[in-house]
């Protein structure tokens, strides 16, 4: 039996049967799931389906297929469509079934539990010393570092979980034996892998020490952030552009309390008083194809930012996602008391 046998109920069954089911189920989902001999799904079936049916005049003992809806949402096990999900929870259905190649179900997708359900494999980088915030780090890395009442790099799995992303990789090197022991138990269910970096190899060099990836699209970031990204719109971002690579950006403006000259030499053309110049800046978030990792060199120290120019240099299409949320880096103190600062007042 299957954690989601009790959503599915057989083309056989009564109405009765139905709606002794649908009492066992969780308010927030009266949905069931019709299935034939086969197993093959044939269709849905709502606790509102089933009390209107019976209004018009249907009896406790009819078949279910005089109730239920044969035309009903599906995603397909090896072709997870995250646009598709996205209009599905925007209707207010709650379950996706995921259909295997002889249409028989083989997952339910909780959208109540879930953002999303986003195809990615993702790797957190959380082998730095952390040098900036010593004596906070002398005897624990930084990603074990407690915001509120949960580590930083807790506060990041957890939101990943929160889109469906079940595959999810760790690079350690400082005090690595603290964070492989804290993921010695599933995290919400999610097993964490724990990848040991031999030696420094930069911000993004071992992520070729991970053996396996399932997924065609691989999330590489940062431990230590502190944000509230939305990884759905990222992912349809790059999908809907088309991009091989894409790098979280985040607003960053300088403001000039002075007056600044234009100049041609030494000759003042004009002058701009108290000018504000807005860039954006990389935010340690990367999302990229897996047939990249092939320009990521074995052993050798390579960071993201190396990894952006080859492929710019290349002529893959890399572009920018602007992160809209709130992000701290936290690398020095004063990132740290803002992150705890507003923990606080969420």
């Amino acid at each position: 039996m299957t954690e989601y046998s009790k959503y599915i109920i057989s083309n056989k069954a009564s109405i009765q049967k139905a709606l002794l089911s649908l009492n066992q189920l969780s308010s927030e989902a009266l949905t069931l799931f019709v299935i034939d001999e086969n197993e093959v799904m044939i269709g849905t079936l709502t606790d509102g389906d089933t009390r209107r049916k019976l209004i018009e005049g249907c009896n406790l003992s009819d078949s279910v297929l005089s109730v239920m809806n044969p035309n009903f949402h599906y995603v397909r096990k090896n072709d997870i469509n995250v646009q598709k999900i996205k209009l599905i929870k925007e209707k207010g259905i709650v379950l996706i079934p995921v259909l295997d190649e002889k249409n028989r179900i083989c997952q339910i997708f909780n959208l109540k539990k879930k953002k999303s359900i986003l195809p990615l494999d993702v790797v957190l980088m959380a082998g730095g010393k952390g040098e900036r915030l010593r004596p906070l780090t002398e005897n624990m890395p930084k990603p074990l570092l407690l915001v509120g009442d949960k580590c930083i790099i807790d506060h990041n799995i957890d939101r990943l979980i929160e889109f469906g992303i079940n595959n999810i990789n760790v690079t350690v090197n400082y005090l690595k034996e603290q964070i492989i022991d804290h993921f010695r138990k599933p995290r919400n269910e999610t097993r964490i892998n724990c990848i040991t970096e031999p030696c420094y190899l930069g911000t993004i060099g071992s992520v070729k020490f991970i053996e396996t990836f399932h997924n065609d699209y691989i999330l590489v970031m940062n431990s230590d952030l502190f944000t509230n990204i939305n990884y759905e719109d990222l992912f349809l971002h790059f999908i809907n552009n088309n991009a091989d690579m894409s790098v979280v950006a985040v607003p960053y403006t300088v403001s000039i309390p002075y007056g600044v000259f234009d100049l041609d030499g030494r000759n003042i053309k004009g002058i701009q008083e108290k000018p504000v110049f807005n860039y954006y800046a990389n935010a340690g978030i990367y999302l990229f194809k897996k047939e990249l990792l092939k320009h990521i060199p074995d052993n050798e120290f390579f960071n993201a930012t190396d990894f952006i120019d080859v492929l710019v240099e290349k002529g893959y299409n890399v572009i920018r996602f602007p992160l809209t949320g709130y992000w701290i880096d936290i690398g020095k103190h004063e990132e740290y008391k803002k992150a705890q600062e507003l923990v606080k007042h969420m």
